[in-house]
């Protein structure tokens, strides 16, 4: 009887257990874990401290960049008067932050005077320069006063920060640039549990104002070790991995997922500029025959094939021609070792037989190049023109540091070669060239050896207020002829974002921008 019972018992527990796994397995999954090497951090959306990622899931802008431009958003409509230097915002009457404060023009105009207190901080971004002043007409009416007609003014509106709306109650002391009591947006996604390091949960904002996302948690795991994020993605511990770069997944990773039955790949169109910056103020870099030589020493092709698995095009200008004003002919700098060998021997670099390194007036050609740690496809790159240096004579000291000590150096300008990757659509070229006039970006570092640094910065001034758009495509031309000439950057190959994702997971795509996941468009379809 007892045998009897306990076989009963089995064989009713079995039954069960296949109901509930068959139960579970017909029923959607409402929660999305996705695998980040960086933790959100602090994504007060008026400052630069969170993941930008974190930030566009929970605040929103007036207008939104799209592949067919300038899209209204929490701003339905707008109007350009006063020779383009008046925007006037019709705002939608149906938004509500997630704590119920209602969205109008005050919340606007307290937004916008919040981030113009931290005006300093953001004028990398000539906008910022440019504003003179905000009002409200009325409660659903906003009016932006410029000092010149700034032609990025609505792309610039659009970006992930600092132009996004957080509600009036997290200010402190009606400012945010000291940061802010709370994280409350008008977006899709509300942050409702953050352990530093570890994770933070998003969960749907079912008030929200426009569609509603299908998916009802985003689970943002940190997991800062590449390998670590392979092997959850292999055990089905997360649904997706997304970044350009090399910061998520590296292309070796990505050719090998790409084989793989078990998850889905996407791959982005190319979207930004890796390059090597050269500094011209150094003592050996400042010589712009040197310059030359190592331009023509790096073998891009072969990082292309060897690195980046051919997941990227070879990049002969800093910009790409698709990039807005970049359509322009300039010299290709080939790889060619005995050209380079050619430039220094006839500078004066002569090769030291004994130490294989060249010497001129008693003095090694010794470079450092710097990169960041974190990255391991930028080390690997950077062993690689290391090696190439080499075949010219020349020693390149390859140093990776961690992401803070990296910027600080980019604001210092101690270093001779920096790895550096352009900011991609919609920053480029207008928002990026216009950080190159900032002291506390690596780019204005490297150009302050240069003759023209003067004008250049002025004909970049020129450009963001230049009203007809022939005059402003003539001036693009000038500031990147001069750039490419004076060798200031060594254009590697022009970057794309990589996805691996869980295949019952759809709707996997691209924002414009390289920094934001379209989480609000995904959703996951009944499992097998």
């Amino acid at each position: 009887m007892k045998l009897l019972l306990k076989t009963i018992f089995i064989c009713i527990t079995t039954l069960l257990f296949v109901a509930c796994q068959s139960q579970k397995e017909n029923k959607i999954k409402n929660e999305l874990i996705y695998a980040s090497t960086k933790d959100i951090r602090d994504i007060n959306p008026h400052l630069y401290g969170g993941e930008m990622a974190a930030q566009n899931m929970v605040f929103e802008s007036l207008v939104i960049n799209t592949k067919n431009g300038i899209k209204p958003n929490l701003a339905k409509s707008w109007k350009i008067s006063n020779n383009g230097k008046t925007y006037t915002f019709k705002l939608r009457e149906d938004v509500k932050f997630s704590d119920g404060l209602i969205f109008d023009a005050n919340v606007v105009k307290s937004n916008f005077d919040a981030i113009l207190k931290n005006k300093v901080r953001h004028a990398w971004l000539e906008l910022i320069n440019e504003i003179i002043s905000t009002k409200v007409i009325d409660k659903f009416t906003f009016e932006l006063n410029l000092k010149n007609a700034y032609y990025p003014t609505l792309t610039e509106l659009a970006m992930t920060r600092p132009f996004r709306f957080i509600s009036t109650k997290c200010f402190k002391n009606n400012q945010t640039k000291n940061g802010v009591k709370c994280y409350v947006g008008t977006g899709p996604w509300i942050l409702k549990e953050h352990k530093k390091n570890d994770y933070a949960l998003f969960v749907r904002n079912n008030n929200y104002w426009n569609n509603k996302t299908k998916i009802e948690k985003i689970k943002w795991r940190v997991i800062p070790n590449h390998q670590s994020i392979l092997l959850s993605l292999q055990k089905g511990e997360i649904d997706l991995i997304f970044g350009a770069d090399g910061d998520m997944i590296n292309s070796d990773a990505f050719s090998m997922l790409e084989k793989s039955n078990k998850v889905k790949t996407k791959l982005s169109n190319p979207i930004a500029s890796r390059a090597i910056l050269i500094n011209t103020k150094r003592e050996i870099t400042k010589d712009l025959e040197v310059r030359k030589a190592l331009e023509h020493a790096v073998n891009k092709q072969a990082i292309i094939k060897g690195i980046l698995n051919n997941k990227e095009t070879i990049a002969n200008t800093l910009f790409s021609k698709t990039t807005p004003y970049c359509n322009i002919d300039l010299p290709i700098k080939t790889f060619n070792v005995n050209l380079a060998k050619k430039i220094l021997d006839k500078d004066g670099w002569i090769i030291n037989k004994d130490t294989n390194i060249r010497e001129k007036d008693g003095k090694q050609l010794i470079l450092k190049l710097y990169y960041n740690a974190n990255n391991a496809q930028e080390k690997t790159i950077s062993e690689y023109i290391q090696s190439n240096l080499k075949d010219i004579g020349i020693d390149l000291k390859i140093i990776g540091e961690e992401k803070q000590s990296f910027l600080d150096r980019q604001q210092n300008g101690n270093f001779d070669l920096q790895y550096s990757l352009s900011w991609g659509v919609p920053y480029d070229p207008q928002s990026f060239i216009s950080s190159w006039r900032i002291p506390a970006h690596g780019d204005y570092q490297a150009q302050l050896g240069l003759n023209k640094k003067e004008w250049l910065d002025k004909t970049i001034s020129d450009i963001l207020i230049e009203t007809n758009k022939e005059i402003r495509a003539n001036l693009y031309k000038e500031i990147f002829s001069y750039i490419h000439k004076e060798d200031v950057y060594i254009p590697i190959s022009y970057s794309r974002t990589k996805v691996v994702y869980n295949p019952i997971l759809k709707d996997v795509g691209f924002n414009l921008s390289q920094y934001e996941i379209p989480f609000e468009k995904m959703y996951f379809e009944k499992s097998k």
